[in-house]
């Protein structure tokens, strides 16, 4: 991690995916469909759908920007959830008729395909130079999004989307009580 006493960018990316990685295994360890599918308003999300898109988000942005296939599509994860979605659909402005779309009879699958999701991340991620971050990824926001600014983004809207994740844990767990 230290060259000379120095961290690199790398590493603190790194670090910071693989705490969304821990976030999404406490946030889904032990529950149920009953669980996974709560919503406390029909037009909130449930866990399911926030896991699910967050490792949406992170499987198409990361296979983006460094060229990648997405893990949804080569490992076969798109079968073998079955969601009456289109291929590419990560979740981005879902209707609540469409987050209800989003179901699973466990956590395995949602786990199963965030770790695969991670492990290309990481194998994206060791291989960066600080130079890389720099490298424009989308040229369609003024200014341009760099590797960098996109990185830092997903791990943003991953923590973000786990936290509501969790809150929502919180709340079924109080409910069945």
């Amino acid at each position: 991690m230290r060259d000379g006493g120095r961290m690199h960018a790398k590493d603190i990316l790194i670090d910071g995916y693989g705490r969304i990685q821990e976030e999404v295994h406490a946030a889904l360890d032990g529950l149920g469909p009953d669980g996974l599918h709560f919503r406390p308003d029909p037009g909130a999300n449930s866990i399911a759908w926030l896991v699910w898109h967050l490792t949406r988000v992170q499987d198409d942005h990361i296979a983006d920007a460094f060229d990648l296939d997405q893990v949804w599509l080569s490992q076969d994860w798109q079968k073998r959830f079955g969601l009456d979605l289109p291929r590419h659909d990560t979740g981005f402005g879902h209707s609540p008729a469409k987050v209800a779309k989003v179901r699973v009879e466990s956590a395995d699958p949602l786990t199963g395909y965030y770790d695969a999701v991670h492990e290309q991340t990481l194998g994206a991620l060791r291989g960066l130079a600080a130079k890389d971050l720099e490298r424009v990824v989308d040229e369609r926001w003024d200014p341009p999004v760099t590797l960098g600014v996109r990185l830092v983004s997903v791990l943003s809207d991953d923590l973000q989307h786990i936290g509501q994740a969790a809150y929502l844990r919180g709340l079924f767990q109080s409910a069945a009580a």
